[in-house]
């Protein structure tokens, strides 16, 4: 899903449905909302694989990276969309065959970031799993005849009424809260797109009214879960959905996710926005724009929870070649709509790091931030 654009099925099926009347967003003015922002730490992230956060080579070539950068927090993938677990010490995880040794010494990578003055957060893949619905089929989106539903390209998908995936979910997230992650951060928390989703199964009948209350359900689970580790929680969403007035089929309606969660990471890659999306013929060769429109719906529908934002920008190349200019269109962007947070994604783990050279940063994105240096020589990463 990440590095495909979002369908043409899916934006139409979104479409279809009828706009549910919006609450009122809370009354926020601008100053209000941009003081709760600049009450927090920024955090100007990067994700990271399990496997280059894991491997000692590699993470210290991404170390020397960061060092030289304003970057002061990283996302480690700890659970997969292909359903791996790649922290030891979660038994059920072991029992379905889900453990994959990316990050074998988890408690040195950890030593390592926070040595780096980074702030961590834990990327867990929720319903999205190739592994745990062939161990328990019972635990599967199914198809009316009990086989496995499975989207276009092959994938399967564990039950989100089920609260026994929950229980195995959460089992993944409060070991990474045992291990000192700062944050769970949950991704893929939706329903199935990509293929007959008329046929996906449930355990609890499904509609729209229920599938957005069973997600903010599993927030609360998740929340009680976790509270005696004090970590924050956060959730990915479509990119769209700071735009949409529904929740585009797959259980996503923004104000009930800021809702439950500490921080939405709102995936506003501009290569999956089709086109004739905020009226540009190709929005990924307007980066800038895509942003910046996607920003300002956000702030009209959340007020004060617009604080809680902090949007995935794109590093990577699909379709049109992502370079320093295009990273920096976006950042520019996301400071232009009063935000401090972002997190970049690219899947190999290789960015831009040009445009985030502090100068770098200061000369386009930022030049009143006079003071800003690399996270290891930050007096603090984000709370």
């Amino acid at each position: 899903m990440r590095a495909a654009a979002i369908s043409t099925a899916l934006l139409a099926a979104a479409a279809a449905q009828p706009a549910r009347a919006e609450e009122p967003a809370q009354k926020a003015s601008t100053t209000a909302v941009r003081q709760l922002i600049l009450a927090q730490k920024p955090l100007r992230g990067v994700h990271l694989s399990a496997w280059g956060a894991g491997s000692t080579k590699s993470r210290r070539a991404l170390l020397d990276k960061i060092s030289n950068s304003v970057v002061n927090g990283v996302v480690v993938a700890v659970k997969e969309v292909d359903g791996k677990v790649f922290i030891p010490g979660v038994a059920a995880a072991h029992k379905y065959g889900a453990y994959a040794p990316a990050i074998a010494d988890p408690a040195a990578m950890l030593r390592d970031f926070r040595a780096a003055g980074l702030y961590t957060a834990a990327r867990v893949v929720v319903f999205k799993d190739k592994v745990l619905p062939q161990a328990r089929r019972d635990l599967a989106v199914r198809l009316p005849d009990g086989g496995l539903w499975r989207a276009n390209n092959g994938d399967t998908w564990a039950d989100p009424y089920s609260r026994e995936v929950w229980a195995y979910v959460l089992d993944v997230a409060e070991r990474a809260a045992e291990l000192g992650f700062d944050e769970i951060q949950f991704d893929y928390i939706r329903y199935p797109t990509e293929g007959r989703t008329s046929l996906c199964r449930y355990a609890r009948p499904h509609n729209s009214a229920g599938a957005i209350a069973n997600l903010a359900d599993f927030l609360v689970y998740a929340r009680g879960r976790l509270a005696r580790h004090k970590v924050k929680i956060s959730v990915d969403v479509f990119g769209l959905t700071t735009t949409a007035g529904n929740d585009m089929g797959i259980g996503q309606d923004l104000k009930v996710m800021a809702r439950h969660a500490d921080y939405v990471y709102p995936m506003m890659y501009p290569s999956h926005y089709y086109p004739g999306e905020y009226g540009l013929k190709d929005p990924n060769g307007q980066p800038y724009k895509v942003i910046n429109r996607g920003l300002k719906d956000a702030f009209k529908r959340l007020g004060a929870d617009y604080a809680k934002l902090r949007p995935y920008l794109q590093d990577f190349t699909l379709g049109r070649r992502y370079g320093p200019h295009e990273v920096r269109a976006q950042l520019i962007a996301t400071k232009h709509n009063m935000l401090e947070s972002w997190v970049l994604w690219n899947a190999s783990n290789r960015y831009n790091w040009e445009a985030l050279t502090p100068q770098a940063y200061r000369a386009f994105v930022c030049p009143e931030c006079e003071t800003i240096v690399p996270a290891g020589a930050s007096p603090g990463a984000p709370e």
